[in-house]
């Protein structure tokens, strides 16, 4: 990289690593290396992300993540994770009929009875 574009890269960083050109381009090379890490970690830390929404809206429904996942496997649903993150959160009574076809699909989700959702008791 010449002069120039190490200079324009560095646009916005503190100290001397925007105006001096051994410490710019050091620090450039750096945040290269970092942006081309965490766009891969981006990607995992979204599926990751995807997994817990989808967990918490099963558990909802008395069915844990990894039962629910096998029975839309064994029914063919090819949901990928992130639109089934999104019904759960957005389209609760869509993601409760997924939940049924899944529970009747595994047997392991039969055994599953949904938690009863109490309201607090107020003391006076």
């Amino acid at each position: 990289m010449n002069k120039k574009e190490v200079f324009k890269l560095a646009k916005g960083f503190r100290g001397r690593a925007k105006n001096c050109i051994r410490i710019a381009r050091e620090r450039v090379e750096k945040a290269l290396q970092y942006s081309y890490r965490d766009r891969r970690n981006k990607k995992r830390d979204m599926r990751s992300l995807w997994i817990q929404r989808i967990n918490a809206g099963t558990r909802d429904h008395g069915v844990n993540y990894g039962n629910f996942m096998h029975g839309l496997m064994k029914e063919n649903i090819q949901l990928n994770r992130k639109v089934l993150s999104e019904l759960s959160m957005h389209e609760p009574y869509s993601f409760k009929a997924l939940v049924d076809v899944s529970r009747n699909a595994f047997p392991g989700n039969k055994a599953a009875i949904p938690p009863k959702k109490e309201g607090l008791a107020i003391l006076v």
